[in-house]
């Protein structure tokens, strides 16, 4: 008997499917997919399965129709034998996919070749979107095909063989986009610029073109590659795109800086920039953001920057901040763009700051709260603009700073006064001004937000010993006459400069809070050794330790004899407790009360110990000539005159008439006649010329202070360095002192040459300005 046929099934009894079995059902599936007809589950299956059946048949060399070729693909290799009893074909089947893509997309370009504008971008993105999908459904019905045949061709390296999905795009590529791509581009370019001059068009149709365009990025040589490579994207349309770009708005800008001012123009700038950041966002890709920028930034602000730095003076000039603060954000995207808006905003603040203590005149040499309210105005506006305008940025801050440090240092006042001390000297007149007790204390938040702000200047300060040479001396006699607003307010100030200056800056201010503490027990002390053995007035001291306190040593002073017997008590008291140490009496720190019984009132006189002095002497007899009151006393005649210059102006003593200078002889009468509508009077006042006579004595030792300074920096550096040619010793010591103070060059010299007679340093022979340390 015959057996069955043999077609179809080969002898070791495995199919063999040809591809005419099932190729004209699959075509025929193919273009209802490419039709977008609708197929159901089973259809969809029964097209996987065709090409699963067709994949896995085995075709035997020599039999079948094709099966060398199907076997192997091209390129004369033998066949590979089958693995596990099956061998994967597929090259006939990828060839007639690849040929039926190709017929459907020539056929579709004819419809489409002679359409322009919006024409040619409504087919091109809606036949797209029609072929990716059906692409991709094409792709999923040869998922077998891709995972294996293609697969093992594209891991022996067979060049052309990509996934049916790829396929389909490159054949897109070749067929319908290479025609159609310039007339698309321009037209999506068109688009464009009729939406950047204020059009309302239909987005979808770039965004279809775009999507298309990154699609159509493939890496061909990698198949293992993912995502695209943006070739396409970026050849065909970016380049063009940004070639548009740089001439729409090279054009706009320039003429709408002719018709309008350029704060209106930044406002143009800050919209267009915007819209062009939101367009990426919208439908282009993201990669094209930064390129977009510069492209922009360059046209739209670089270009212009010249005049920006000229609108940059108008501004601040008539304190346009919001357009300050524009101009900063648009020319901060340039690199280094930056640099001259800081270099004119320095010039700006410190003129403005050399122009607003010019019109205070000489109010603010002698008035530091004018002084420094002034300045911290100036500061205070510039660094609200910086805050916000400038955005805190750390080039603007510095600008504000150098600005700030250089007409707080040098100005009018300083100029008048002939000495760059002087705005140190102004500023711890002014903190006295602040921490003294006074009917005009603010409240202590207040007080705590002022000192900061005393804090900002104090930070711009170059001679910072100078400030605190008169701080100190104004803290110590706070202390010592108990004026002190606030014991907290004093130490939130102590605490604020050794923060700035470290703890060197500020141990002796804190060794002088000590010793009121101490004071305080070694009067209760004392109190309790007299048990009940009174003096006859109410007796206090205050014991300082002398290296810590900014005090001079005071003058010969007869101690009036009602005040002799508390003082030997309490110096026989204090021996016995600390022998060895020595008591220096500062009687011109000394204040007293006296009660007096000479007038119609009885009046309470709050006075200096030499005031007292002088007007103790009135209980003997009521006239006195200067020499007996100097004989008496032995203030020093200086001193004592103006101590009577100021009893004389209080009205307590008078002179004859006729009299205008104090002589020896001058006589010097007590006034029984004397009224005042206050029963208890301050006649404890010093005076002008005492006043300024302690500033310069400050002065002079903040000189001599910083000659010692300097030299122990030389000897410190000599120390450590060996040898050092002068420049280098010169720039070394400046930098050492220049948070305390700036040293000027030909005292630094001096100081030199000190040390070298101190035989500290020699000069190196045969070495010019060179220098040796001697061990």
């Amino acid at each position: 008997m015959a057996g069955p046929s043999s077609r179809g099934q080969n002898p070791h009894g495995v199919r063999q499917i040809e591809l005419d079995q099932i190729w004209d059902d699959l075509r025929s599936g193919i273009e209802h997919v490419y039709q977008r007809q609708y197929m159901n589950k089973p259809r969809y299956i029964a097209l996987y399965t065709h090409v699963y059946n067709y994949c896995t048949s085995v075709h035997g060399q020599g039999q079948g129709q094709g099966s060398q070729v199907q076997g192997r693909g091209t390129g004369g290799r033998k066949p590979k034998p089958p693995a596990g009893g099956a061998q994967f074909v597929g090259h006939e089947l990828y060839k007639r996919l690849k040929e039926y893509l190709k017929t459907y997309l020539v056929k579709l370009l004819k419809d489409g070749q002679d359409l322009l504008d919006e024409q040619v971008l409504q087919f091109y993105t809606r036949q797209w979107e029609d072929y990716q999908f059906s692409s991709k459904v094409l792709n999923g019905i040869c998922a077998y095909l891709n995972r294996h045949w293609v697969r093992r061709e594209c891991d022996e390296g067979t060049k052309g063989i990509h996934e049916v999905y790829s396929l389909a795009l490159i054949t897109w590529r070749d067929n319908l986009f290479r025609p159609l791509n310039k007339q698309v581009t321009n037209a999506v370019l068109k688009l464009i610029e009729r939406e950047r001059h204020g059009e309302t068009v239909n987005t979808r149709l770039i965004s279809g073109v775009i999507n298309c365009y990154v699609e159509l990025g493939l890496n061909e040589d990698d198949s293992s590659a993912k995502g695209p490579t943006l070739s396409v994207y970026k050849e065909h349309f970016e380049t063009s795109f940004l070639e548009d770009t740089d001439q729409f708005y090279i054009k706009e800008s320039t003429e709408f800086l002719q018709q309008n001012p350029v704060t209106e123009y930044m406002k143009k700038g800050e919209t267009r920039l915007k819209e062009e950041f939101k367009r990426v966002q919208l439908y282009l890709h993201e990669s094209t953001q930064d390129v977009l920028a510069k492209v922009c930034e360059k046209v739209l602000i670089e270009k212009h920057l010249e005049i920006f730095h000229y609108e940059f003076q108008n501004l601040l000039d008539a304190d346009k901040n919001d357009d300050l603060g524009r101009m900063y954000q648009l020319v901060s995207r340039i690199q280094d763009g930056l640099g001259e808006l800081k270099s004119l905003l320095e010039t700006h603040i410190f003129n403005q700051g050399q122009t607003a203590i010019d019109r205070c005149g000489e109010a603010a040499l002698n008035d530091p709260k004018i002084y420094v309210q002034t300045v911290l105005d100036v500061h205070k506006k510039y660094h609200a603009l910086v805050m916000t305008a400038f955005n805190n940025d750390s080039g603007f801050v510095a600008a504000l700073d150098k600005a700030c440090g250089r007409f707080i240092n040098n100005n009018s006042v300083t100029k008048l006064a002939q000495a760059s001390s002087k705005s140190p000297e102004l500023l711890a007149r002014y903190c006295d001004l602040l921490l003294k007790k006074s009917s005009k204390n603010p409240e202590e938040a207040e007080l705590e937000d002022t000192l900061n702000q005393v804090m900002i200047m104090f930070k711009y300060i170059e001679d910072k010993d100078v400030f605190q040479k008169f701080y100190s001396k104004m803290l110590g006699k706070r202390l010592v006459q108990h004026m002190s607003a606030s014991d907290d307010a004093e130490a939130s100030m102590i605490s604020k400069l050794k923060q700035a200056c470290g703890f060197e800056y500020t141990s002796k201010l804190q060794r002088m809070f000590q010793d009121i503490g101490v004071s305080k027990d070694l009067n209760e002390q004392f109190k309790k050794h007299l048990q009940g053995d009174s003096l006859d007035i109410d007796f206090s001291m205050q014991v300082l330790s002398s290296g810590s306190w900014p005090f001079q040593q005071s003058c010969t002073f007869n101690l009036p004899v009602e005040l002799e017997r508390s003082f030997q008590r309490f110096t026989t008291f204090y021996s016995a407790q600390h022998s060895g140490r020595k008591l220096n009496w500062l009687y011109h720190m000394c204040k007293g009360e006296l009660v007096t019984n000479c007038f119609k009132n009885r009046y309470t006189l709050q006075s200096s110990t030499f005031q007292m002095a002088v007007l103790l002497q009135y209980n003997l007899m009521d006239n006195f000539t200067i020499q007996q009151l100097f004989e008496n006393t032995q203030i020093k005649m200086e001193l004592l005159t103006q101590v009577l210059q100021i009893l004389l102006k209080s009205k307590l003593l008078v002179t004859k008439e006729a009299e205008t200078e104090l002589t020896p002889q001058t006589v010097v009468s007590l006034f029984t006649m004397y009224k005042n509508k206050k029963l208890r009077v301050n006649i404890n006042v010093p005076l002008k010329t005492e006043v300024k006579a302690e500033q310069e004595i400050t002065h002079k030792h903040i000189e001599e202070d910083r000659k010692l300074l300097i030299q122990a920096a030389i000897v410190r550096i000599m120390k450590m360095r060996k040898q050092l040619k002068h420049q280098n010793l010169l720039a070394e010591v400046l930098n050492q002192l220049s948070a305390r103070f700036k040293p000027r060059v030909p005292v630094i010299k001096k100081c030199i040459d000190i040390l070298i007679e101190k035989e500290y340093l020699e000069r190196v022979e045969g070495q010019k300005d060179t220098y040796s340390y001697l061990a």
